[in-house]
């Protein structure tokens, strides 16, 4: 009887775990379809200022939870610098893309966030990936190629933003992997205090009139995008990794379906292909991996090293 309540125990920790990744990936959707639409009017550093202030809403409880001088006590700092960098880095960046290109193609670039992930875990991590995981790499760089058009988009510099600050994203997460023992509110904290400076530096000359709604959207973008990221990472801790990772492609599709909805955008067929080989690509990576990781390896057909 104790056996099947636990069980059952367990798997209803692990379909809440699916449930907050499924809401924190729509509430991340959501935060970028309203980068969208504030960045029509507003320029990349206004947004980022009051953003940041609205991200500090929900983390003040956090770093008074935690303790204020918990937030100088970290590991590698050096390290943790770069990972602020490149943090401030892709938020920049994907606000400075979405406010040209339509949200699926903005996501289709940060859709290879995994495949990137796979190819610098092998060199910085020194988590050996085998052929057919790199084989699977070189196909998703393909997918990224035909969405970014290279006849016409290599010279788009909107395409090389969303290209740009993917790549920054998949680095911040890498970082991450090395300081996992910082806490989560100390990581955000800091990459939030670096994104209000940028904020504050970039919007020297270029600060805009708002109007109360204006003002509420650019707080409500940092009170979502904390809250989602904060649903995700309590997910992560009730079920497991590998069954949660695909969900994140959960992005894209809403991506889609809220481009249409708010701005009328239609994906074209090169964007369609592109995104549907960087999926294909990243989801074999995290079958090979959970296949690699789960199972006895004499089970696993040899994956070249």
């Amino acid at each position: 009887m104790k056996t099947t309540t636990a069980a059952a125990n367990a798997g209803n920790l692990i379909v809440t775990g699916v449930v907050l990744m499924l809401l924190g990936d729509l509430l991340f959707a959501l935060n970028d379809a309203m980068g969208k639409w504030l960045m029509a009017s507003f320029a990349v550093g206004q947004v980022l200022v009051i953003r940041s202030v609205g991200a500090f809403i929900v983390l003040g409880p956090m770093i008074l939870r935690q303790g204020p001088l918990a937030l100088f006590r970290v590991e590698q700092k050096g390290l943790h610098c770069m990972r602020v960098v490149m943090a401030t880095a892709d938020v920049a960046l994907f606000y400075a893309a979405v406010a040209y290109l339509p949200l699926a193609d903005v996501m289709t670039f940060y859709m290879a966030g995994p495949i990137y992930i796979a190819a610098l875990s092998h060199f910085f991590l020194g988590e050996k990936i085998g052929w057919r995981r790199w084989l699977a790499v070189l196909v998703g760089f393909a997918g990224v190629v035909i969405a970014l058009r290279p006849s016409t988009a290599m010279l788009s510099l909107p395409s090389l933003f969303g290209l740009a600050g993917s790549f920054s994203f998949a680095l911040s997460l890498v970082m991450s992997r090395y300081l996992r023992s910082t806490s989560d509110t100390t990581l955000v904290t800091w990459q939030t205090v670096a994104a209000l400076l940028t904020g504050i530096i970039l919007s020297i000359g270029n600060w805009q009139p708002a109007t109360s709604v204006d003002w509420a959207g650019m707080l409500l973008l940092g009170i979502v995008a904390t809250c989602a990221h904060l649903l995700i990472t309590r997910s992560l801790k009730l079920a497991p990794a590998s069954l949660l990772a695909p969900l994140q492609y959960t992005l894209l599709l809403w991506a889609i379906v809220l481009g249409y909805i708010f701005f009328n955008d239609i994906p074209d067929t090169q964007i369609v292909i592109g995104a549907a080989i960087i999926v294909f690509a990243g989801l074999f990576i995290f079958h090979r991996k959970n296949l690699k990781d789960t199972v006895p390896a004499e089970a696993v057909p040899p994956d070249g090293h």
